[in-house]
């Protein structure tokens, strides 16, 4: 096959001081992210969530295969069985699975079995990851770092919810597997994790924790 390419998209032409100025206005909207637990009822509106989605479908991938799937999930009915489910196996996991060290890690955050935010926020939205898709003729065909790839889409979708006002949480039951059953996903998908989405609570609090700083997590080779 022959390569087709296009034009790149005209972009703005910013000077070194307009680029420095978005930089630093990103990261300070940034440092305002925080995971969130304590959820309003507030609705949000789908297509907030549409246009969120479609800008974590633009995150590069493995050979362009974006072996990704989000099923955004609002019906009252169906986020209370995943918070059913989800609570099972984090009871599990508190009681049986996690090591101490574990536990003891979580002890700063406040976190236990209970998962209110799963029927309280206005959307849940389930991410897969897919190794393999399905060719013209049904073949099985290999997705290229399917993992990666999807993290990065998680990451821009996340940014686009705080960008647009939105509060998120990460939540990751173990096993996830109880996602693909209830939201009619195949089982060659892999559950990735659950984005809990919507409005913070009125009085919404956060664990008192910090960021590690710019040296500590990068080194610049000049």
């Amino acid at each position: 096959m022959t390569p087709r390419f296009l034009p790149l998209p005209a972009r703005e032409l910013m000077t070194a001081e307009q680029i420095a100025t978005r930089a630093a206005d990103f990261l300070e909207r940034m440092r305002k992210r925080r995971t969130v637990r304590e959820f309003s009822s507030r609705a949000v509106p789908r297509s907030v969530i549409e246009d969120c989605i479609r800008a974590a479908g633009t995150a590069p991938s493995g050979a362009n295969m974006q072996p990704w799937h989000f099923v955004a999930v609002s019906d009252a009915t169906v986020k209370q069985q995943i918070r059913a489910a989800a609570e099972k196996e984090e009871q599990e996991f508190y009681e049986r699975r996690a090591p101490p060290e574990w536990l003891a890690a979580l002890a700063a955050l406040g976190t236990d079995a209970k998962k209110p935010f799963l029927e309280t926020a206005s959307w849940l939205i389930a991410i897969f990851s897919q190794p393999f898709g399905a060719g013209p003729d049904n073949s099985r065909i290999k997705h290229y770092y399917a993992t990666e790839s999807v993290g990065i889409a998680t990451g821009i979708l996340i940014t686009a919810l705080h960008h647009a006002g939105l509060s998120t949480l990460t939540h990751t039951p173990s096993p996830m597997g109880f996602l693909n059953g209830m939201l009619n996903r195949p089982s060659t998908e892999k559950p990735f994790l659950l984005l809990v989405a919507g409005h913070a609570a009125d009085g919404a609090v956060v664990p008192d924790i910090h960021r590690k700083p710019l040296d500590e997590i990068s080194s610049f080779v000049a």
